[in-house]
């Protein structure tokens, strides 16, 4: 199933800044389509035995190349400044399919408290559900998630969405704390509940690229339900 949604559309109730930047256009000038399905981008079924060798091993080159191939049917620029800077991770749990991620960090300003992280999640892969607690050198990092393509789940504290709208990594649901699901699609803008709430997000069929605007991030603030996760 197809799902069309106008520019126009999509930053209405988005961005506050929208309707000023639309309003400076040609009235009945033709808006260009933002398009997301679960086929028009459709990637190859994934195996976690094509990103592991024969000792368990994980290939972060050939997770990289799944990723490149996903920039590829997004349209989504892939210069080398942006290769060199983006990580790949299987959260040292094997089930990279899964559970993983890739991001670039842009910028983590802790004088000025900013932070801009790009996060890309292939065809339902899902981010190990954490949280961010206050330390002695930072507060508790807030972060709002702007899709860009394709769309994702966002996983957090509140009433439990029932039916599960979509399949979670099962390796993870013994750990899973967090079950209110809402649905960020391209445009779109998300923000946690509150600073220190367990949250992760999981990708759509197609993945997804996601800008993150956050406070300062600091590592030894991480927390993960899994205590198994390496990060």
């Amino acid at each position: 199933m197809s799902i069309e949604i106008g520019r126009r559309e999509l930053c209405v109730g988005v961005v506050g800044l929208g309707a000023t930047m639309l309003a400076g256009r040609a009235l009945g000038a033709p808006q260009p389509l933002v398009r997301t399905s679960a086929t028009a981008a459709a990637m190859p079924p994934l195996r976690n035995a094509d990103f592991y060798d024969a000792n368990g091993k994980f290939d972060v080159e050939k997770a990289r190349q799944a990723y490149y191939a996903m920039f590829a049917r997004f349209n989504y620029p892939n210069p080398e400044p942006q290769q060199k800077a983006m990580w790949v991770t299987d959260f040292g749990l094997g089930d990279f399919v899964h559970v993983g991620m890739a991001g670039i960090m842009w910028v983590n300003d802790k004088q000025y408290n900013y932070f801009g992280h790009e996060i890309y999640l292939l065809p339902g892969q899902q981010i190990a559900e954490h949280k961010h607690v206050k330390t002695p050198d930072a507060a508790a990092k807030m972060e709002s998630w702007h899709v860009r393509h394709g769309m994702i789940w966002c996983f957090g504290e509140g009433e439990e969405t029932k039916p599960l709208p979509v399949k979670l990594a099962e390796s993870q649901e013994p750990f899973r704390t967090v079950k209110h699901a809402h649905r960020v699609m391209p445009g779109e803008v998300y923000t946690l509940n509150r600073p220190e709430a367990f949250h992760f997000m999981i990708a759509g069929p197609e993945g997804a690229i996601v800008t993150e605007y956050a406070t300062y991030h600091d590592g030894a603030a991480l927390r993960f339900a899994n205590p198994a996760v390496k990060f």
